[in-house]
């Protein structure tokens, strides 16, 4: 299968309760008109990106009962979803975050209780 911009990160499965971010095109200058050097922005402790995938959530244990062993255990895991949402804008702590490179993109990963602030626009 070839990778295109719809397909390539249909074939990713983020677990648990965390979110894949893409993150936001950081300002080359500032308010007052002075160039930043590349990779400053990176060193905030917050950054801010859009997020593209999210995990299931929370799993949550199922009861064990022993009172009929001739059942079948069909264990299906019971999820507790997460709050946020695909094409959220968030922000984030950066030292929470793990960053990989899938194809030629930055993207990071992100637990929820990472991410401090969320954007949505509910007019999409």
């Amino acid at each position: 299968m070839e990778l295109t911009a719809d397909n390539k990160l249909r074939n990713l499965i983020i677990v648990g309760d965390r979110v894949l971010i893409r993150p936001k095109k950081q300002a080359e200058k500032t308010a007052t008109g002075l160039y930043l050097p590349p990779g400053i922005q990176e060193k905030e402790k917050v950054q801010s990106g859009y997020i593209i995938k999210v995990g299931p959530g929370y799993p949550i244990p199922m009861p064990v009962e022993d009172s009929e062993p001739w059942k079948n255990n069909d264990e299906k895991i019971k999820y507790i979803p997460l709050q946020v949402e695909e094409g959220d804008l968030a922000i984030f702590l950066q030292r929470e975050a793990i960053e990989i490179r899938y194809g030629n993109e930055k993207l990071f990963i992100v637990p929820q209780s990472s991410i401090l602030m969320l954007e949505r626009d509910e007019t999409l």
